[in-house]
């Protein structure tokens, strides 16, 4: 009984230690450039949320990523993207499938949306392809 206990202990921490998935190297430079944008940010007084969405973005078709935020704070969401995504864009959602107001920034692969929610929940992040083809992103956020 005590040997059967042991290799079952053992099987669970050698699945809890494999990733569910390898990020690719593309997913990898999307990271890196999702993360350059989001330092200006920091440098505004906003934290690095751990953990981050990767991807594929197509055209004619929104990735959403669902999140819960809470009044008062405010939140920048920041999107890279790479070859051959030429252009992508970032919007927020309320829990009703409403565009929220935010403001923009775009450049190229780099895309950001920022906001302060006036009520706390669940809102849906779009991140969508505007120029180029379908082409690996990496989504990260900052609050304060």
């Amino acid at each position: 009984m005590k040997r059967r206990l042991l290799i079952f202990l053992s099987i669970f921490v050698l699945a809890a230690r494999i990733p569910a998935r390898a990020e690719t190297d593309a997913e990898v430079e999307a990271r890196k450039t999702a993360l350059d944008l989001a330092g200006a940010f920091s440098n505004e007084g906003f934290k690095i949320r751990d953990g981050h969405w990767c991807g594929t973005v197509k055209r004619n078709d929104h990735t959403l990523v669902a999140v819960n935020l809470y009044a008062g704070n405010q939140y920048w969401f920041s999107a890279g993207a790479t070859e051959p995504a030429r252009k992508i864009a970032v919007g927020v959602y309320d829990e009703t499938g409403k565009k929220v107001t935010t403001e923009e920034y775009n450049a190229d692969e780099k895309a950001a949306a920022g906001f302060s929610p006036t009520n706390s929940g669940q809102y849906f992040v779009s991140i969508d392809l505007v120029e180029g083809e379908a082409g690996s992103f990496c989504l990260i956020y900052s609050y304060k």
